[in-house]
């Protein structure tokens, strides 16, 4: 069993606040497959630090808009 990763993100969020854009869109303009965002965005595999950019550039925004890191741990 995958332990979930305790990176937390808005992908969800932000994609639907760019217009709807699919989780195809968004994978192809990383450049990872679907399966893979889709196993990020449900906080089941964190992403290397060069997706976790190239996703936050994606929405125009910075990084720590896009995932977070609980305090503490």
């Amino acid at each position: 069993m995958v332990k979930p990763t305790k990176v937390t993100n808005s992908i969800r969020r932000l994609r639907f606040e760019s217009d709807e854009m699919t989780q195809a869109e968004l994978a192809s303009r990383v450049g990872i497959t679907r399966q893979t965002l889709i196993a990020i965005e449900q906080g089941r595999y964190s992403p290397s630090l060069e997706v976790a950019f190239l996703i936050a550039r994606a929405f125009g925004v910075a990084i720590d808009e896009v995932f977070g890191y609980p305090d503490g741990e």
